[in-house]
């Protein structure tokens, strides 16, 4: 699994969007873009860092940043996760965890004492060049989007 360092180029992403259309990180060269990975659509912690990414993204586009969800969810999941939070951002589904691995997120969890494969919650800001400017590894929810948010300013 790789490990990806601050400064480094963001890793290639080719999925499909919550609507089904396909979606390449390239297309967004010249904006920072904040890519958060998080475990599943429609979930406790999921749910409220994807909220506080919602209530704050005027402040995002303010600042030329887009902001793009993914977790292994399938596209129906994802659109049903974004239409019933009213979420304004691409969510990704990446449902053979290929960009997960890319990006060194896909990682043996435990719960209740059984290990299984997950995503381990990580945020990325990805600079206009496409070069990682910052990375956040194991995210606590609460404040998420404010504290990524003052790391582009």
């Amino acid at each position: 699994m790789p490990s990806l360092k601050e400064g480094a180029s963001a890793p290639a992403i080719s999925l499909d969007t919550d609507s089904g259309h396909p979606f390449t990180l390239s297309s967004l060269k010249g904006k920072n873009v904040v890519l958060y990975f998080y475990p599943k659509a429609d979930t406790p912690g999921c749910t409220k860092e994807s909220c506080e990414f919602r209530d704050t993204s005027k402040k995002f586009t303010k600042a030329n940043t887009v902001i793009v969800g993914v977790s292994p969810d399938p596209t129906k999941a994802q659109a049903k996760f974004k239409e019933k939070f009213d979420l304004p951002f691409v969510l990704l589904a990446d449902v053979d965890h290929k960009t997960c691995e890319d990006y060194g997120v896909w990682a043996e969890k435990s719960m209740y004492g059984k290990k299984y494969m997950g995503v381990e919650r990580t945020t990325f800001v990805i600079d206009p060049k496409g070069k990682i400017k910052k990375i956040f590894p194991k995210v606590k929810v609460e404040g998420h989007a404010e504290e990524v948010l003052a790391a582009i300013a």
